[in-house]
């Protein structure tokens, strides 16, 4: 009976230790920050991100919300197309916001059928921002080695500057330690960083929450700023880009 009492008693602790360590992940994931002001005085320039997940969309209702850009998802790995991409695009232009696309980055596929796949959905369409490449842990395989990565992330960017198109690089804090800050040094960065501004090198954007409510999207959507003036973010869209014929 002893012995029983002392394997129950073993049992009871570890279930506890087990659900204590559930709810510590639980509180760390849910609890973490999503959304982060910006001072608009001193960063102005207001875009959001979309895909599919956000349904159906009133870009007017958005312009009319104080927003200047919005960056689409175009393409994920070598074959996938988001839905949405054409009619958000179409619809975006129409009602006079600066447009750009990225592509979501898979770690397990080569950078070559990656940037034609990207390529494939933006030929034809006008885009005001530098392609975008989404390079994150997240959604990503959890197996992967970084050199690999970042050979074929080299390999995408130098296929797209080969086709014309200028690129800046997505990325979170740990994907810019794990795989940007030593190797791609020149091209542009839009960061995520739900903390506070940036720490790193000259970003260009900020995506600053998650959770944010615009005119015209059912839902939160991803908020983002340009580092610097309407003024300026003109001029280095002139500099950044070019047009698609």
């Amino acid at each position: 009976m002893k012995y029983n009492r002392r394997r129950v008693c073993m049992i009871f602790d570890v279930t506890m230790l087990l659900l204590v360590t559930a709810f510590v992940i639980y509180l760390s994931v849910h609890t973490a920050p999503t959304h982060i002001d910006v001072d608009r005085g001193r960063y102005p320039v207001k875009g959001i991100d979309i895909s599919a997940h956000n349904g159906g969309i009133d870009f007017g209702r958005v312009k009319a919300d104080t927003v200047t850009f919005v960056l689409m998802k175009a393409t994920e790995g070598t074959d996938f197309c988001d839905a949405n991409f054409k009619s958000n695009h179409a619809k975006a232009r129409e009602a006079g916001l600066k447009v750009g696309a990225y592509h979501f980055f898979r770690f397990n596929s080569s950078g070559i059928p990656q940037a034609n796949n990207l390529l494939g959905s933006v030929e034809g369409r006008q885009l005001d921002l530098p392609l975008a490449i989404d390079v994150e842990k997240w959604g990503n395989s959890q197996v992967y080695d970084v050199d690999k990565v970042k050979t074929e992330l080299r390999r995408m960017i130098t296929a797209l500057h080969d086709a014309g198109y200028a690129v800046m690089i997505y990325t979170n804090k740990d994907g810019y330690q794990k795989f940007i800050e030593d190797d791609f040094p020149d091209i542009p960065l839009w960061i995520c960083s739900l903390s506070g501004e940036p720490p790193f090198r000259n970003w260009h954007m900020w995506q600053h929450s998650h959770k944010a409510h615009i005119d015209g999207i059912r839902g939160d959507v991803d908020l983002n700023t340009f580092k610097g003036s309407l003024d300026e973010f003109s001029e280095w869209l002139d500099t950044a880009t070019r047009d698609i014929q």
